[in-house]
């Protein structure tokens, strides 16, 4: 099977719409969110092609395929992560500011910040003193650096 468009996202079809399909799921690592050609397999072994026309990342909850039966749902394994939980304004502007020197891609969700794993951000969070925890969560999408030059 080669999929070429994403039908929709399980999060924009009514309950019944999703309970009513058996479903199969691709579990990807978020680093794969970003690629627009590969090859993978379902939880149920089936191998399908991934090849979209549009320039768009895979998020969580993407539908691969869905007829009246089945739909093929792409799901993410969790991550290693540091989930940072800064008290006041002045740590995430100093945590924001420390990550971004680094070039570190982030993503925020509610109140926290998160990064992948890294010891010495880990350090870091330590000698400042700003609360977090290390986690394995899932993120919707991939992180993704965002390129610029200090010129």
């Amino acid at each position: 099977m080669l999929v070429e468009r994403i039908e929709t996202n399980i999060e924009n079809l009514e309950r019944e719409e999703v309970i009513r399909r058996h479903i199969e799921k691709v579990f990807l690592e978020s680093d794969n969110l970003v690629k627009r050609v590969q090859r993978v397999k379902t939880d149920h072994g089936r191998e399908i092609g991934i090849r979209l026309k549009e320039a768009r990342d895979l998020v969580a909850g993407d539908v691969l395929f869905m007829d009246e039966k089945n739909m093929i749902v792409i799901d993410v394994v969790a991550d290693d992560l540091l989930v940072i939980s800064p008290r006041n304004f002045l740590e995430m502007g100093t945590i924001a500011h420390q990550l971004g020197n680094r070039h570190l891609p982030a993503q925020f969700e509610n109140d926290v910040m998160m990064v992948q794993y890294d010891y010495l951000v880990e350090e870091l969070l330590s000698e400042l003193n700003i609360p977090y925890q290390r986690e394995k969560r899932k993120v919707k999408q991939a992180f993704r650096h965002i390129g610029h030059s200090h010129g």
